[in-house]
Order: C-alpha cells, then structure tokens, then sequence
C-alpha cells in the first residue's frame, strides 16, 4: 500500500497544471464513485474501480491517474465528499442536543451512501469536510468540561456507534419480511428448552416485540445510553 500525503491530497490539489485545461475534475470524478458505490449498498466500495468510473464518466482508465493517483485515494475523495453533503447543524449551547443533531446527521449521511459504515474504519486521513465536523464536535462539547483529546475520544466512540447501528440497521432490511411475533415466540421456546431461567423470565415479564431497531426512537434511546456513559 502506498503512503499517502495528505498535503498534495488535500491542500496542494487545486494547483494549476500546465497543458491543456483538465477535461474533468476530480470532484467529478469522486461524484460518480459514489454514485456507484450508493447502487451497489452496503459493499458498495468494492464495486469502485477504476475502470468502473472512468466508464460512467466516458473517459479513459489511465487519464484518470492524472486526477486520482489509486483507488485508495479515491476512497478517501468519497468518505470527506459524503460527509461534507450533510453538516452538522449549528451548536444551540446544549451540549447533548448538539451531539445529537450531530450523531442523527451522521447516521442519515449513513443511511444514504450505505457503504459508508464499512470504509471508516480503514481511512487513512482526514479531509476538510470532516475537520470541519471535529471543529463543531470541540466547540460543542466544550461546555462538558472535558479536555480536548477527551471531546475527540467521545466523538469517536459515538462516530463508531452510529457506524455499527446503521450497520445493523441495513441488515434488519433484509430480515424486515420476518414477523416480530414469531420471532418473540421461538426465543420463548428456546429459552425454555434450554433452561435459560432468566432470559425466560425477562421474555415473560415483557410479551411485546421489541420494536425494529430502524425506528428513530430506538436510535435515541441508545444514544442517549452511550452519552449517559461517557459524561457524567
């Protein structure tokens, strides 16, 4: 794997090029990776290639190195161009209603470009679009008293909850066809079956379905655990 200069990516990539002027550009070109990693959902960052993009944009593979120098590179393009659709909303001064706008702006960027959730862990360096989202995390936060490292920690850990709900969340789409109902039934069955007393306990003091993990509701509750947790 190549090392990356996050330098030339970010800072030095607007600089003129001598020649004939560029026939595309390379947000142009980050535009149609993501339009074919968003058709191919949750794995859709393995169905960007080259190749794949020079096709939707109609130019030839090689004239694209002039623009993006790998794939990898073109993976960092895509994750700051998504997060940069959808900032957060301006601080109001209450800190957890401003993690949350920010955790629920988050989870919606996730739930449009569903391959998202699957390349954060990998990425190899921060753009501008995402900087400008830890600028809002540091000066929102600022008010819980914690030190600036300690702020970037809470917001990772809730950048990976978000990650890992909607996660889930593109999974239980699939199983949606699934009634709750029945569902419930045979964790009754199984429970007793396997002299599971206290889950079997737990599932008869409560006989309702828990709800599907898609609602917003659901995403708050444990939002508002995980913020509960890590300042107090």
């Amino acid at each position: 794997m190549m090392r990356m200069d996050p330098e030339a990516l970010w800072l030095d990539a607007d600089r003129p090029r001598l020649g004939r002027p560029p026939a595309h550009t390379r947000a142009e070109i980050t535009e149609a990776a993501v339009a074919i990693a968003d058709a191919a959902g949750p794995s859709g960052a393995s169905a960007v290639t080259m190749r794949k993009v020079a096709a939707h944009i109609g130019a030839g593979v090689m004239s694209l190195y002039t623009y993006v120098p790998d794939r990898e590179t073109l993976l960092e393009l895509m994750i700051d161009h998504v997060v940069g659709e959808r900032l957060p909303p301006p601080g109001t001064g209450d800190w957890r209603a401003d993690v949350r706008a920010l955790a629920h702006a988050q989870r919606t960027t996730m739930l449009a470009h569903p391959w998202l959730p699957a390349v954060l862990p990998a990425r190899r360096t921060l753009g501008p679009n995402t900087l400008r989202v830890l600028e809002h995390a540091l000066v929102v936060m600022a008010p819980t008293g914690l030190p600036p490292g300690g702020i970037l920690e809470v917001f990772s850990l809730v950048t990976g909850f978000v990650a890992s709900h909607v996660g889930y969340e593109l999974g239980q789409r699939d199983a949606a066809a699934q009634d709750p109902a029945t569902q419930l039934r045979y964790l009754r069955r199984a429970a007793e079956a396997g002299g599971l007393t206290t889950l079997a306990a737990l599932l008869d003091a409560d006989p309702t379905p828990p709800p599907p993990p898609t609602e917003t509701g659901t995403f708050d509750r444990l939002l508002d655990r995980l913020l509960n947790g890590l300042v107090s």
